[in-house]
């Protein structure tokens, strides 16, 4: 007699990422291409790994003297430390008054895990989650598990092809008191100072409290420390805020998934008992962090010529990325491709709009087999010399061609 399963009901889970590849893996075209990626790639088309990390972790492997004990539930001490000066500077007034501290967090969502778990719990009057980024991020699935009520936006202006930081303050504007704000890509975004002075006003005045994301610092403009210069802003008026830091992408240990859930209080009594509360919830989430890419990390940042070699492949990173902004600007000029492509070289860090339609969208993956998402936010560091002429030249032939079938 058969046994009746007690999973009969559970249905299939309905798949939220992956179809676009999915569809790539299983197109026969020759010049099949995909640009959607969310690491960074070499110009051969591979993953990119900083050349110290490959150094470093074979050091690792090597070295008889390391122990392989659990780790602490918080993490890695050394890792944690270094992950904060790296993030605030060693100097910086925060780091100084011992008001910034962290747990080490697993994957890339870990720290989203670990914080919204944690104001659930401790800030009940806070159950209105605004997550405001450049893009759709996943981060809003975590905050509405948790029961939170969750409002997306993102402050990419489809019409005026720019990032707008007024859509911003528009949302902050019309948020309610005491909610949580999830930023994204806010480094981007370009605010002069008055606007980033209003931001702070409204932000302070509604009691909004801030839960960065800093998913690639270094990645963005090539320079560490400007990439997490706002985060200097809200230390100076006396915010209080959590941040999300990944340091997969930037180190290239996408494997790894590694990162912290910075905090940041008033003073160190408050930021020790939040810590305690964190730890006891990471406890119950994955209780002790695994070591390899913290190690590797570690390494690096408190190796002075290390991190001066890694500082320099993110820029040369960095660089490449831009001029492959140019080129592709410049071709479609050349190409005649209607409208201006000043947005491309406009926009920061490996991942930007082309500014294209559904319809240029779609012509494209199914017609010239480049498969790129519905947004149009496409990984620039998938162009290479290789492809570049097929891809603008396909560009040009669905922006031409959406534009005839207007007329």
């Amino acid at each position: 007699m058969p046994t009746l399963s007690v999973f009969t009901d559970v249905p299939m889970a309905q798949k939220l990422e992956g179809s676009l590849l999915k569809a790539y893996k299983q197109d026969d075209d020759p010049n099949k291409m995909f640009l959607a990626y969310k690491v960074c790639m070499t110009s051969e088309g591979r993953p990119w790994v900083s050349s110290v990390v490959r150094k470093t972790r074979m050091q690792i492997a090597q070295d008889p003297s390391l122990n392989y004990e659990y780790t602490p539930v918080m993490g890695m001490k050394s890792f944690i430390q270094a992950s904060l000066n790296l993030l605030f500077g060693k100097n910086s007034q925060v780091i100084v008054e011992n008001r910034a501290g962290g747990v080490q967090t697993v994957g890339d969502s870990g720290a989203f895990q670990l914080g919204a778990q944690f104001l659930k719990t401790w800030c009940q009057n806070s159950q209105i989650v605004y997550i405001v980024s450049s893009q759709k991020e996943p981060h809003g699935l975590i905050f509405q598990d948790m029961g939170f009520t969750v409002y997306e936006h993102t402050f990419w202006d489809s019409a005026h092809l720019c990032l707008d930081p007024n859509m911003l303050l528009d949302v902050v504007e019309h948020a309610p008191h005491g909610c949580i704000f999830v930023i994204g890509s806010i480094g981007n975004c370009r605010l002069t100072s008055i606007q980033w002075t209003q931001l702070m006003t409204l932000m302070k005045s509604k009691e909004i409290f801030p839960f960065f994301d800093i998913p690639y610092q270094g990645l963005s403009t090539g320079d560490l420390e400007e990439d997490a210069i706002f985060l200097q802003y809200f230390v100076s008026q006396g915010f209080e805020f959590f941040c999300s830091q990944s340091l997969s992408k930037n180190f290239g240990i996408y494997d790894e998934g590694v990162g912290t859930l910075v905090v940041v209080a008033l003073n160190n009594q408050l930021l020790l008992r939040v810590l305690s509360q964190l730890t006891n919830f990471a406890r119950a989430l994955w209780l002790n962090p695994p070591t390899t890419g913290a190690r590797i990390i570690t390494s690096v940042l408190c190796n002075p010529a290390m991190q001066g070699e890694w500082r320099q492949s993110l820029e040369g990173v960095v660089e490449n990325i831009m001029m492959t902004k140019e080129k592709v600007k410049e071709k479609l000029r050349l190409l005649g491709t209607p409208g201006s492509w000043d947005h491309i070289t406009e926009q920061k860090g490996t991942h930007s709009y082309l500014g294209l339609n559904s319809q240029q969208v779609e012509y494209l993956i199914s017609k010239k087999h480049i498969y790129i998402p519905k947004n149009g936010r496409i990984n620039f560091t998938c162009i290479n010399s290789y492809n570049i002429d097929y891809i603008t030249a396909s560009i040009n032939e669905a922006v031409c061609f959406t534009k005839d079938s207007e007329k």
